[in-house]
């Protein structure tokens, strides 16, 4: 019998830094049933076979309940409305069709090709700045230095949100994260928590959006709040902010993994970064195979709306299903010499961006935020170094180190 404890262990902090072998042992099971009731699918195949399943559904938030105040007014009145009005407008990603796909389509009717490619110049500039910061270092981190600030710029200029609001952000994004992680979201304190994060970044985004229905300028939210839906009517208030909400956090919190993770794999495989410097339009290449090799998102979770037969083994009604990803992306039976890291390989379908319906909206601008950051990062710095293995951030689904420490012997 497989063991069923391998999915905990897989996403314990002691093995955060190394998960894949973990993975490795539930692909022996594509589909394994967990000593707490989860299913883990853990295969590229049979991912790939629920993706569009329409019996999985997103919807797997537990309800949201703030705690007890001893005040009457709050505790039998406020505090229900507003639970209410937390469970029916979760952000898109928690939501299923035909909610999900409505929602969706404003914001990718914003979110256009020309919109991102008009940020390809001005990514270079944040990316040369950052790195002109660092001039007269020998020593930086990665995280703190470079791959955190960059896409949170990137992101506040696309969505319109003022820069110099980031601290107030910061924390709050860090403790909404923690609702991909599904031990965190089901417990009362953490719950409390994510609902404490939830209310006060929801009044920074209803007085924002309030200031650009009177005054909108030429960004993403200030679009989507004057946009019209197929109905001719446009989101409501309270989709507004949860979809807001949702740009701001996914829009860095994913990146900063992708390009810290991506550094990482290039100092450990000097020859690789050796030539992306020599060779730049190795780029594309090299990053699809670090969403395939080290992903910034290793799994996402799921619950059964019905029986579900899928690798011998059947998934009952409302089981909790987990999708993982970084496993499936490293599954022999797709890949040749999966472990290896391989800018080179051919036919890379990786899950690095999720997959389905819920395929990862921002995908074209992290791939450029990631292409100009590491191609710089490699011709700019001199002689960079792995100083010591990183230590890495918490969460088991959004993975990434928490610093990343590189010695260097300057900044061309």
């Amino acid at each position: 019998m497989a063991d069923d404890t391998l999915f905990a262990q897989a996403t314990e902090q002691a093995n955060r830094a190394n998960p894949y072998p973990l993975y490795a042992k539930l692909r022996e099971t594509p589909v394994s049933r967990q000593a707490d009731g989860k299913y883990v699918v853990s295969t590229h195949a049979a991912i790939r076979g629920l993706l569009f399943d329409p019996r999985l559904s997103s919807e797997d938030l537990p309800p949201s309940h703030r705690p007890h105040t001893g005040n009457p007014l709050k505790d039998w009145i406020l505090n229900p409305i507003k639970n209410h009005i937390t469970n029916t407008h979760r952000p898109l990603i928690f939501r299923d069709p035909p909610d999900h796909d409505s929602l969706r389509a404003f914001v990718m009717e914003q979110f256009t090709v020309a919109r991102v490619r008009a940020q390809h110049a001005s990514v270079a500039r944040l990316v040369d700045d950052l790195l002109d910061r660092l001039r007269g270092r020998d020593r930086i981190c990665l995280v703190s230095d470079f791959s955190y600030p960059l896409p949170v710029a990137v992101i506040c200029d696309l969505i319109g949100v003022p820069e110099e609001d980031e601290p107030q952000f910061q924390a709050w994004a860090t403790q909404l994260a923690t609702a991909l992680e599904p031990d965190v979201r089901h417990g009362e304190e953490s719950r409390a928590a994510i609902v404490a994060a939830f209310d006060a970044i929801s009044a920074y985004m209803r007085a924002l959006i309030k200031e650009k229905r009177r005054h909108p300028t030429d960004d993403m939210l200030s679009g989507i709040i004057h946009a019209k839906g197929a109905n001719g009517s446009g989101m409501g208030e309270f989709d507004l902010i949860s979809t807001a909400i949702l740009l701001l956090v996914a829009g860095h919190e994913t990146t900063v993994n992708l390009i810290t993770n991506g550094m990482l794999t290039l100092l450990r495989h000097p020859d690789e970064l050796e030539r992306l410097k020599a060779d730049p339009e190795r780029a594309p290449r090299l990053i699809e195979e670090v969403l395939r090799y080290d992903p910034p998102v290793h799994f996402r979770t799921r619950r059964a709306l019905g029986d579900i037969e899928i690798g011998g083994t059947t998934i009952p009604k409302d089981a909790n299903v987990v999708l993982l990803f970084a496993a499936g992306s490293r599954d022999p039976a797709r890949f040749t010499d999966p472990d290896r890291f391989d800018p080179d390989r051919s036919g890379n379908e990786h899950f690095g961006f999720g997959g389905g319906l819920h395929y990862c909206m921002g995908a074209p601008l992290a791939r450029i935020e990631a292409e100009i950051a590491l191609v710089a990062l490699c011709r700019r710095m001199v002689s960079p170094r792995l100083i010591q293995d990183p230590p890495y951030r918490p969460g088991a689904s959004l993975r990434g180190p928490e610093q990343l420490e590189i010695g260097i012997a300057g900044i061309r």
